[in-house]
């Protein structure tokens, strides 16, 4: 990343701790400087703009002071959150953080604008222009900053898998997403050739940086066009609504019909991939006691996310008729940048951490990384064959994920979340949170792959 880059991100972080520091002696002066003298200038703006040239009453004026405080008070609660929240997407690394701030601004700023435009209250206007100026330039630069690379260089030949491995063009479904986007950068800086499948692909080619090819539909793909790897990540994420019966035809949609519709591709293609890489999850598996351990062997659950991941790879399984190599990763939870760590991790960095539900579901994750060394490996070992789960060797239950959180980060771990109140509301889909399976990799170990991050601890302090 370029030198300027790199010493402009915490001059703008400074930045916004100010501004954060400025709200709260902004919201104490209007709490408690009302009836000092000090805004009284204020106060005759605002006077002026609701009783024009009549006199104020006593209790109008009181009135006009009350609000102020009452005003000052909501303005230091919000800057205690803009500060904390400025402090995390600093330590964190993550866009959403800064994202959630441009969306607070967006939400307060039209509306206070337009209300005092009704009152023509022109001074707040320049008032909430000026700190528009101040605080999206450098929040807009930091999300973008922060979502191109989230993390410090490493060493290329550290970092990027892929290098070395004979050259590859490859298509993939699912590049936008958390897996695909890394899965699709380190394919372009290993000097391979990559074609992303995307609902919106002005949005991918930025995305990018316009060095890959982007296709809406695979109709726009000739049958002479030749790929050597398939890798097929498409999928809406499952946590989100509720899993209403719409939902789940949505959630069966964006994994089956894509799915369905490369094997129509497939078939008709002249020039056969070589290697098929399909993603799918260890829900897979279902509910299961936290006694049993689930290798690659172990039988399809029961319930929506096992009907989901069944139906998934059964779609991808005609492939192998076409002669085609094909891995099939069923991924645990996955931890890296972003992803589903963030909110995992979040509680905890607000002070507000704890174990969910009575903490003994077996939680089944993976590194980022691990899952980029086996696709990388899966294009170069023909050994890689068949279905592999893409889990650590070491599971850990979520009353331990949740102690081991707040030793890293430093932060205590009191705040429990009750199973019931979340199942009432989320239904099926609060299995996700509060149930579990306790999967190992066992195909990947007799392969002889070694994890780079074995152990929850050291996936915990790489990524925090």
């Amino acid at each position: 990343m370029p030198a300027p880059s790199t010493s402009l991100r915490p001059a703008l972080v400074l930045w916004l701790y100010a501004a954060a520091i400025v709200h709260i002696l902004a919201g104490l002066t209007l709490t408690w400087a009302g009836h000092s003298g000090l805004l009284d200038g204020y106060l005759q703006v605002l006077e002026l703009a609701f009783w024009g040239a009549d006199p104020v009453p006593a209790a109008g004026h009181e009135q006009q002071v009350w609000w102020l405080a009452l005003f000052g008070a909501t303005l230091q609660s919000y800057s205690l959150y803009m500060l904390a929240l400025v402090h995390i997407g600093n330590r964190s690394k993550a866009p959403m953080v800064w994202g959630w701030l441009i969306a607070g601004i967006l939400l307060w700023a039209p509306q206070d604008m337009w209300l005092s435009a009704q009152q023509q209250v022109w001074s707040h206007l320049w008032l909430d222009g000026f700190a528009l100026l101040v605080l999206l330039p450098p929040l807009i630069w930091l999300y973008r900053h922060d979502r191109k690379k989230s993390r410090p260089e490493k060493a290329p030949n550290e970092s990027n898998p892929f290098t070395g491995s004979a050259y590859k063009r490859v298509l993939i479904t699912g590049g936008t997403g958390f897996i695909g986007e890394a899965v699709v950068n380190q394919l372009l800086d290993a000097g391979h050739t990559v074609s992303v499948l995307a609902r919106d692909p002005l949005k991918a080619a930025n995305l990018f940086d316009g060095r890959v090819r982007c296709f809406r539909s695979l109709s726009e793909i000739s049958h002479d066009e030749s790929f050597d790897v398939v890798i097929n990540l498409a999928g809406a994420p499952v946590a989100g609504p509720r899993w209403t019966a719409k939902r789940q035809a949505q959630l069966i949609a964006s994994r089956v019909n894509t799915t369905e519709a490369l094997m129509t591709w497939l078939k008709n293609t002249k020039h056969k991939p070589a290697l098929w890489i399909q993603a799918s999850a260890i829900g897979f598996y279902g509910v299961r006691d936290a006694s049993e351990s689930l290798d690659e062997h172990a039988s399809k659950g029961d319930g929506f996310m096992a009907e989901l991941c069944s139906r998934w790879e059964a779609a991808a399984q005609p492939a192998t008729e076409f002669g085609v190599r094909q891995v099939v990763l069923r991924l645990g939870v996955v931890f890296g940048p972003g992803g589903a760590l963030l909110p995992l991790l979040l509680p905890f960095r607000l002070g507000f951490g704890g174990r969910m539900g009575d903490g003994r579901q077996i939680m089944s994750w993976v590194h980022r990384d691990d899952v980029l060394q086996v696709i990388a490996r899966a294009f170069d070992d023909e050994s890689l064959v068949g279905t592999y789960n893409m889990v650590a060797p070491e599971t850990v239950t979520q009353a331990a994920f949740a102690a081991n959180a707040g030793k890293v980060l430093k932060r205590p771990v009191w705040f429990n979340i009750p199973a019931a109140p979340v199942r009432a509301l989320a239904g099926e889909m609060a299995q996700l949170f509060f149930d579990g399976q306790r999967v190992v990799p066992q195909r990947l170990t007799e392969a002889g792959y070694k994890f780079r991050y074995p152990t929850l601890d050291a996936a915990l302090r790489d990524l925090t």
